[in-house]
């Protein structure tokens, strides 16, 4: 059971688990006080009348009250700062685990489902934990004391207190048998953070289109299925609760009954049946309390599962078992042989393409929307792995590398430019983390992106706003360059790094790219001419193969597809549409 592996965690901190257990002891031990004392204070002070003997057994009730919630107290923090540990390991192993998934996999899923198993669901799992390890450990430690002590007292009246057990331990095992509510209630939960998440995102849109009411209605018949599969669990409960609440209060009332017949027989003293009675309440009070945790647990069993999901998926790519030594710098020669690939059986994005590019050139590739242009350069830092043939790198296999090696000499700069939710210069050092601010300036000069940035309010410490907000397309696009310039990568992708930009910011990134092309091995989408007639070797790409490749002036000489269009077509670009 997936819940049961998070256990495995508690291994790790030894000494806080033996502290918490070792204060549950001392705070059972002082709760059987009460119960025992008050038994002798109607046997010994109240009957035979002796109130000078009273203030010693209130002293000792308050002592054992003080020492019970001192050592709780105690406990509740040992087991607070146990639990969180054991939570924060099993957060930073799902966050790890979602690093290591291949790009495919997100794809596949919704943003808002992946949030709400990190914060959500390990909440959930959260809760078994604490409870489950704190206010388990308690009850079952109360319970198996009372119990002894109550099998001292009275054997007959005890076996009378566990009679109601059996029935509340099947309507715990009846409970339990239905975990497909709280399963449910995962998905609606995680189904209507996806919707918000998605609808924030694209909220410029629903105003646009002005379809706020019909998005509030989606989102109101999300919020309805977490609604009803709540009210499921609760309904529920509400039956199971006070059932086992009730067959409790059977027990208690058996014992006053068989218990009040032995005090007028003469085989009970009164304050016996006090002191006995005292420990049924103490005794039943941790069963409810189990009853509680049992509902937590259901709870906790499909967070657990959805947790364990990703933390137990393959990830992206299989590392080298022997990996090749990694240069300082790749040369950059690049090779793609015989490469084919397909997202599905059914669906081939790239069959039989074969390209040799030289250390130093840039490649431009250009063809119509779904030719595989993104797909093959993706297949270059392994975001996606070949379905056959081989990309070389140097002469080699690029799988030979280790990835993190291979990645670190592959700069990417895309068509949106994702800068994160932090300061400029922390999105410049994702480039180099070890950079100076002289060559953050440096980068960003030769990106065309000082200026701009030395003039926000803060400077280069100004908070760009969830994904570069607070700044226009082409400031991102110069930031996402200068990055770029900071890592230095011998190996460089860019993927439409121009588009949606107006003339004079297309002219300042182009210079920025300029730079940035120089001295290494490049490959570049791109449908401006301006962009395409610069490169080495221009490859157009129609239907997952290579359809004609050379340089402008050769193209144009071949009097092929890409001649025709270059000159039929606008003069400063070619369209996507012109290769359908």
């Amino acid at each position: 059971m997936a819940v049961l592996r998070v256990f495995r965690y508690l291994r790790s901190y030894p000494a806080l688990g033996i502290a918490t257990l070792l204060c549950a002891i001392a705070t059972t031990l002082a709760t059987f006080v009460f119960p025992k004392t008050t038994g002798l204070i109607v046997d010994k002070v109240l009957v035979p009348g002796r109130a000078d003997l009273l203030w010693p057994y209130v002293l000792a009730i308050a002592g054992a009250f003080l020492a019970r919630d001192g050592f709780n107290s105690l406990r509740i923090r040992l087991n607070n700062t146990f639990e969180q540990n054991v939570v924060r390991d099993l957060r930073c192993d799902l966050y790890n685990a979602l690093q290591r998934l291949p790009l495919p996999w997100f794809e596949q899923r919704a943003t808002g489902d992946l949030i709400t198993r990190v914060s959500d669901d390990v909440t959930a799992v959260e809760r078994v934990l604490i409870d489950g390890v704190e206010q388990g450990l308690v009850a079952l430690l109360q319970m198996a004391g009372i119990g002894f002590i109550l099998f001292r007292l009275n054997p007959t009246l005890a076996a009378w207190v566990l009679l109601p057990i059996p029935f509340m331990l099947g309507a715990a095992i009846l409970y339990s048998s239905t975990p497909d509510r709280y399963r449910a209630q995962r998905r609606a939960a995680s189904a209507m953070n996806s919707l918000l998440l998605d609808n924030i995102h694209g909220m410029r849109q629903i105003k646009s289109y002005a379809r706020e009411a019909e998005e509030g209605a989606r989102f109101r018949g999300a919020a309805e299925a977490v609604r009803s599969t709540q009210l499921w669990v609760m309904h529920v409960w509400a039956t199971y609760s006070p059932g086992t609440n009730f067959l409790g209060a059977l027990g208690t009332v058996l014992v006053v009954f068989i218990g009040g017949r032995d005090v007028l027989a003469g085989k009970f003293t009164t304050g016996q049946l006090v002191e006995f009675l005292l420990y049924v309440g103490l005794f039943y009070d941790p069963v409810g309390r189990l009853h509680q945790l049992n509902q937590i647990w259901q709870g906790g069993r499909p967070a657990a599962e959805r947790v364990f999901q990703i933390i137990d998926a393959p990830p992206e790519v299989s590392q080298p078992a022997n990996p090749a030594p990694l240069p300082a710098r790749f040369q950059g020669a690049v090779s793609f042989r015989d490469i084919g690939f397909e997202y599905r059986a059914d669906l081939p994005v790239l069959h039989g393409v074969n390209l040799e590019v030289a250390p130093g050139q840039t490649i431009a590739l250009v063809g119509p929307t779904g030719a595989g242009k993104t797909t093959l350069v993706s297949l270059l830092p392994r975001f996606y792995e070949s379905t056959s043939g081989a990309v070389m790198i140097d002469g080699r296999d690029h799988r030979d590398y280790p990835l993190d090696g291979l990645r670190a000499q592959i700069g990417l700069v895309t068509q949106e430019s994702f800068l994160f939710n932090t300061t400029v210069r922390r999105n410049l050092l994702f480039g180099r983390p070890g950079a100076t601010d002289a060559e953050l300036r440096e980068a960003a000069q030769a990106a065309h992106a000082d200026d701009f940035i030395m003039a926000l309010p803060q400077g280069y410490d100004t908070e760009v706003g969830e994904r570069g907000v607070k700044l226009s397309v082409g400031e991102k696009q110069r930031i996402a360059i200068a990055r770029a310039l900071l890592k230095d990568p011998p190996i460089l992708i860019l993927d439409e790094a121009t588009a949606s930009v107006d003339t004079v910011t297309e002219k300042l990134i182009q210079a920025a790219l300029d730079r940035l092309l120089k001295g290494r091995t490049s490959f570049v989408i791109a449908h401006r001419l301006s962009t395409i007639r610069k490169a080495d070797l221009i490859v157009v790409l129609r239907q997952g193969q290579i359809l004609e490749q050379g340089t402008h002036a050769q193209l144009l000489a071949a009097n092929g597809l890409y001649a025709k269009l270059s000159t039929a077509q606008h003069p400063d670009m070619i369209g996507e549409s012109d290769f359908t």
